[in-house]
């Protein structure tokens, strides 16, 4: 059955569509259970690098994700392939109550990685890099990564969904409110620093 499940919700994903009745319901926990789950998992605790983890993300953020990509101002090579067809669909009700609901989940616990990497990632997170134009990340995404409004959790997130996006922002491939701040902050970082962030990030 669990099979069958994932298999219906890829296909709506292929198609880029989501049936009529479950865009316009309003239920947040049954889109998430019944559609987004296939990728996010039921709860928002996505097993795959491919899917960011949406559980206790910050409720204004996804609002304001979900309709830049309803409205294509997000623009990422995965925001096309995936999410432009899921959210097309979603009035602001279902986005509203679907941000609601992710919001309210109990976060994923890290899990450790490289120490080296992990210690160098903190410093950066906690400092910034010198003469990078990258501040610290704590001012933003708060001190233990929970996030703030528009700001996204990034604690407990995988680490290589972390350094795809630290790359898209440096390549200006994705188009969002806070793309442009995210472009300064990326462009003076190397992948091993991006690498080392993102590594402290998931032990969160």
């Amino acid at each position: 059955m669990k099979a069958n499940h994932l298999a219906v919700g890829f296909a709506f994903i292929a198609a880029g569509v989501i049936p009529c009745a479950m865009a316009q319901d309003a239920d947040g926990r049954k889109l998430a259970t019944q559609i987004c789950s296939s990728c996010h998992g039921p709860r928002g605790e996505s097993v795959s690098s491919a899917f960011p983890r949406l559980a206790a993300q910050q409720a204004q953020y996804l609002d304001a994700q979900l309709k830049a990509f309803r409205d294509h101002s997000r623009a990422d090579p995965m925001a096309q392939a995936y999410m432009w067809g899921m959210a097309s669909q979603l009035d602001d009700a279902a986005i509203s109550s679907l941000a609601a609901y992710y919001s309210a989940q109990k976060p994923v616990h890290g899990k450790g990685g490289d120490a080296k990497l992990v210690q160098q990632g903190k410093a950066i997170y906690e400092k910034g890099i010198a003469g990078a134009n990258a501040q610290p990340c704590g001012t933003c995404h708060g001190k233990d990564g929970e996030g703030n409004a528009i700001y996204p959790r990034l604690a407990g997130q995988h680490a290589e969904y972390l350094v795809k996006q630290l790359v898209v922002f440096k390549d200006a491939l994705r188009a969002d409110p806070n793309a442009a701040i995210m472009h300064n902050i990326s462009s003076g970082m190397s992948f091993e620093q991006m690498e080392a962030v993102a590594t402290y990030l998931a032990s969160r």
